[in-house]
């Protein structure tokens, strides 16, 4: 069956670690799943559930002892702020979730963008205590402040944790943005930033030469078989949300198949805190061991 965000190929690659089998051999106890599969279908089900749709996964290490889908994929036309409710569409309109449905990972992202900077760290064409600087020597905040890779990659380069890219009108503006922005925090202070990920993506593509995308694709996703995940667009992936001001950034409408996060979007749907969709079970194959 094709995957909705499939790029294709990866037969002769490392295949998935999970398989599915029974909770005992997952080393689970098979009550506490029937408890959770129950809760589940709760939180999705109803009329005004906690989601509209989700798929549950659990298990230990490589076995994955449940994998069920509840609710739907599309099930809302828009939202009307006046009865804080969303607008139904019409039953032959929705579309259910499946267990192969795809999901914005949003903030995922960033475990990907810190691979493949790691993956260049191993290969020695970057370091980790170098300045940020040294590889973008046009991005005068990070020069000035002397920013480093390692503070990047744990977040305490002392930026702050957004910029309105959403609001600039064009790419230009935006890159200008990110090129001035000066830390507000003691550098050394834990503050949790999208900026550190996007800094560290301009850096990725200025030693390699290569987008992002491609980076995951080639370093991460395609090496460890995940063929269903990948950056938008992903036009079978779940809606998330009606986008619309005053209770989000940006004038979208509802929601499907693209980045969710109005920063990513406005910079085109790849970035380095954002963007990518996936399946549910599959964010797993990119730990190492049992979990």
């Amino acid at each position: 069956m094709e995957q909705a965000c499939d790029y294709g190929g990866g037969g002769e690659l490392s295949a998935p670690r999970l398989r599915t089998d029974t909770p005992e051999r997952a080393g689970l106890d098979p009550g506490e799943l029937r408890h959770l599969v129950r809760d589940f279908h709760t939180l999705t089900t109803g009329d005004r559930p906690w989601a509209p749709g989700a798929v549950l996964v659990a298990g230990r290490g490589p076995v994955i002892a449940v994998e069920e889908a509840s609710g739907w994929a599309v099930r809302y036309g828009s939202y009307d702020p006046e009865a804080d409710a969303g607008v139904e569409l019409p039953p032959e309109a929705r579309l259910p979730v499946r267990t192969d449905t795809p999901f914005d990972l949003a903030s995922l992202t960033k475990l990907f963008t810190a691979v493949a900077a790691v993956q260049q760290i191993e290969r020695g064409t970057l370091g980790i205590d170098a300045r940020v600087g040294a590889y973008l020597p046009d991005f005068t905040a990070a020069v000035t402040h002397s920013i480093t890779v390692r503070e990047l990659l744990t977040h305490t380069s002392g930026l702050r944790p957004e910029l309105p890219f959403h609001d600039c009108d064009s790419d230009e503006e935006r890159l200008n943005l990110l090129r001035a922005e000066p830390p507000i925090g003691v550098p050394g202070t834990y503050t949790y930033s999208d900026l550190n990920p996007l800094l560290l993506q301009h850096v990725l593509q200025r030693i390699t030469g290569r987008p992002l995308d491609v980076l995951v694709h080639e370093g991460i996703t395609r090496p460890l078989g995940m063929t269903s995940t990948r950056f938008g667009p992903c036009p079978r992936a779940a809606a998330t949300e009606d986008q619309r001001r005053p209770w989000a950034k940006a004038d979208r409408g509802m929601l499907r198949g693209v980045v969710h996060d109005e920063n990513a979007w406005a910079l085109g749907g790849v970035a380095g805190h954002a963007g990518l969709f996936s399946t549910s079970p599959r964010p797993r194959d990119l730990l190492p061991g049992p979990a």
